[in-house]
């Protein structure tokens, strides 16, 4: 059970399973996630169903190595198995026929936009998709963010590829072309969506974005991914992970996302040493 069955390597740093995990794949809405265990003592993280096939019994996940677990995840090869694939979590993304939608995908949140984009074409709605990186070799998902859209515009902040900026430089230009617009989605760095946020309150924009905050449990007990929007605590895992971007408080996100930054550093130091000493240890044995 949650085997790997193909592992691909989408950018520098960031790698695509398809696992095995039917139950799931039959019952995943778009904007949905899992928690996984890599094994019996690692810890949890949230990755968000990026793609499913219910005929195939399989889903997606996309993951950047940033930290211990997801370099762990990195090292697994198809036909290894995760331990432990729990889900589907969370609220769906709520679709219904808005008329023009913008989906906004900065860096690795490209991956949970591509299913919200699906979705939303397919109830009806007219697609734009904006998504950005970095530089050009660390843009992912291209083709089948074009194939989830109506109109696909791309952005890099060195100017390698696509517009040279930032995608709220690329809806700011849709924006002053008088484009009608019914909904922005958001998703990305917490950076990137405030920036989103700010900018679409200005044109009263509905925003919506996707949290991906410290998370344990995915069933709202440990308390450890609350977010305060609108005044009041939320738990991303059961009240989310999607919010009124123009009510979330980013401020206190970004800290509450620093607040294991010495922790999480020297776990990810120490895996690393663990790695090259066991491949010392190959190399010489």
């Amino acid at each position: 059970m949650n085997e790997i069955l193909t592992k691909k390597i989408l950018a520098q740093g960031v790698k695509e399973f398809v696992i095995k995990a039917p139950r799931i794949a039959r019952a995943r809405k778009a904007g949905q996630f899992v928690i996984v265990r890599a094994n019996e003592t690692g810890e949890r993280i949230p990755l968000t169903i990026a793609d499913a096939d219910p005929e195939a019994g399989t889903i997606t996940l996309i993951f950047q190595e940033v930290g211990k677990t997801t370099m762990l995840l990195g090292t697994f090869e198809e036909g290894d198995s995760i331990l432990d694939v729990v889900g589907p979590l969370g609220k769906p993304t709520h679709v219904e026929k808005f008329g023009t939608v913008v989906c906004m995908g900065g860096g690795i949140g490209v991956a949970p936009l591509h299913p919200i984009a699906k979705a939303m074409k397919a109830g009806g709605n007219r697609v734009i998709a904006i998504i950005g990186a970095r530089s050009k070799d660390l843009l992912i998902m291209e083709d089948r963010l074009k194939a989830a859209s109506h109109e696909l515009y791309v952005s890099t902040d060195d100017g390698t590829y696509g517009v040279h900026g930032f995608v709220t430089d690329v809806l700011q230009s849709l924006i002053d072309k008088g484009e009608e617009i019914n909904l922005v989605v958001a998703i990305g760095p917490v950076p990137m969506m405030a920036a989103s946020c700010k900018l679409t309150k200005k044109y009263n924009l509905p925003t919506v974005v996707s949290l991906n905050p410290i998370m344990v449990d995915g069933t709202g007990m440990c308390g450890a991914c609350r977010v305060t929007v609108g005044g009041k605590t939320r738990f991303v895992c059961v009240s989310g992970p999607e919010f009124d971007g123009h009510q979330v408080d980013f401020t206190e996100l970004v800290k509450r996302q620093r607040a294991y930054l010495p922790q999480e550093r020297q776990s990810r130091e120490m895996f690393q040493q663990q790695c090259e000493s066991h491949g010392k240890q190959k190399r010489t044995g």
